[in-house]
């Protein structure tokens, strides 16, 4: 017995079939390939199409300025601070002696007081002793620093004035007073300070020496207590 041929419509159902099994494969095969591509290439894409230009790279050599070193500070010191505070003002460095003319605390002293400490300070130093300024002249705007710091440190102005004068009277902004140091250097000048018209003038302040020349012939006057005493200190 023999098979009869199929129909027509059989042949074109299973053509039908034949393409759709055929679709599904390739579509599966273009899935897994898109499947299997890197994800660092969306990524890089992306950031290329994003941004016109690569990336600086960062240097920790040079760190890059923080929000509180670009901000200007709220108050800028003013030119009294700075002129206080330095030496151009009368600060004194440690180790300056004398002879230092470099320092203005030295050079701007009234010229026959430091002559005659330097004359001292000739002498003295033949028995091993060096005068070494601890201050010398001051600028208005220092002392004025300095009398802020006393009536800190003593509690009130009246007591602070037994230690530290006004501008407007301390013989240090006129260049008239010198404080002296080490303890070696001030016992020798009140041994041998009057011979150069070399006085202690207060009592509570043995470093602090002024010129009297009157004192080569007659000795140095009666000290006073402390700078409250002094008339000088009144007008």
């Amino acid at each position: 017995m023999t098979r009869p041929p199929p129909s027509a419509e059989t042949t074109t159902l299973w053509v039908r079939r034949l393409l759709v099994v055929v679709l599904v494969v390739v579509m599966a095969a273009i899935a897994a390939a898109l499947g299997h591509q890197p994800r660092n290439s969306s990524v890089s894409s992306s950031i290329s199409s994003s941004s016109p230009e690569p990336p600086l790279k960062s240097s920790s050599a040079v760190p890059p300025p923080s929000s509180s070193a670009a901000a200007p500070p709220s108050k800028a010191p003013r030119r009294d601070d700075h002129e206080a505070l330095g030496k151009g003002g009368g600060l004194v460095p440690d180790g300056v002696t004398v002879s230092d003319d470099a320092i203005p605390a030295v050079a701007n002293l009234e010229p026959d007081l430091l002559k005659a400490l330097r004359q001292a300070a000739t002498d003295a130093a033949d028995g091993g002793v060096e005068f070494y300024v601890n201050s010398g002249w001051r600028s208005p705007s220092y002392q004025n620093q300095l009398l802020r710091e006393a009536v800190s440190k003593y509690g009130s102005e009246v007591e602070a004035a037994r230690w530290v004068a006004t501008a407007a009277r301390s013989p240090h902004v006129s260049g008239d007073a010198v404080d002296i140091g080490h303890s070696d250097a001030t016992t020798w000048l009140s041994g041998h300070g009057a011979e150069y018209g070399l006085c202690q003038i207060y009592n509570n302040e043995p470093w602090h020496y002024e010129l009297r020349p009157e004192a080569i012939d007659h000795g140095c006057p009666r000290m006073y207590a402390d700078p409250t005493q002094d008339p000088r200190m009144q007008q």
